[in-house]
């Protein structure tokens, strides 16, 4: 299998679609590096990989700060000697009608979800150049693929996302890197981004859509394992995850 003995990056790892791609990608013979803000349950989440037999290891991270990126990078070097897959995923999702002016909520997504991607590609591309292959993906939204009322900002940051990573590919082929990519562009999956929504009336409507639609994040993982599996000459570079009986 392609995936096996890859080392593979993730962001956002401490929890929902991250958590959940680093237990299956270990499952299958990855070694995992986990990045996020809460280091205890990175350690938890590492600590179970290993119990499985799995190889993990982890940092705090703030994907807003570069230093944190590539500090992340350095310490898989360090562990494992290699990098050849990130997985983007960190993201909040704070939504709210643009006439209730949440403007710090705007300017936290637009850190985590729109810099938070650069400042991973940036530590991670150097390398990927230099070894000509690599892997980058990201956790987009289908709020970055139509617009809709209350999710203007999200949107925004969401569509942002999908445009990088497009001139991405692109790039890539064009320079002769090889360095794949694959966006995915989820629905209502059931993780812990509703938590940070603020606005009464759009937390009521978001947590009735998930409570009625919304899938368990191993869905999305498993997107993520069928990407990096295909060979290296294939860049499957689009992904809509969307629960069947939502519309």
């Amino acid at each position: 299998m392609a995936i096996k003995d890859k080392v593979v990056i993730i962001t956002g790892a401490s929890s929902g679609i991250g958590e959940a791609t680093a237990k299956l990608l270990a499952s299958k013979g990855a070694k995992v590096v986990l990045g996020a803000r809460r280091e205890d349950k990175l350690k938890k989440i590492a600590d179970e990989i290993k119990s499985e037999g799995g190889e993990a290891a982890y940092r705090l991270t703030d994907v807003v700060k570069p230093k944190d990126n590539e500090e992340l990078v350095n310490a898989a070097k360090d562990a494992f000697g290699k990098v050849d897959v990130i997985f983007l995923n960190a993201g909040l999702m704070p939504n709210s009608p643009l006439s209730a002016l949440k403007v710090d909520e705007w300017n936290s997504m637009i850190d985590i979800n729109i810099k938070g991607v650069l400042n991973g590609i940036a530590a991670t591309l150097p390398t990927f150049i230099e070894q000509k292959s690599g892997h980058v993906i990201t956790t987009s939204s289908v709020a970055g693929l139509k617009s809709e009322p209350g999710v203007a900002v999200y949107g925004a940051t969401k569509w942002a996302v999908r445009n990088l990573m497009e001139a991405l590919r692109m790039e890539s082929a064009q320079e002769g890197t090889n360095i794949r990519t694959a966006t995915l562009y989820p629905a209502a999956i059931n993780t812990e981004l509703l938590d940070t929504i603020t606005d009464k009336d759009t937390l009521e409507g978001a947590t009735e859509l998930y409570k009625q639609h919304g899938i368990t994040p191993d869905r999305v993982a498993n997107v993520v394992e069928f990407a990096i599996n295909q060979p290296e000459d294939v860049n499957v570079n689009e992904f809509t995850i969307w629960p069947t009986t939502q519309m």
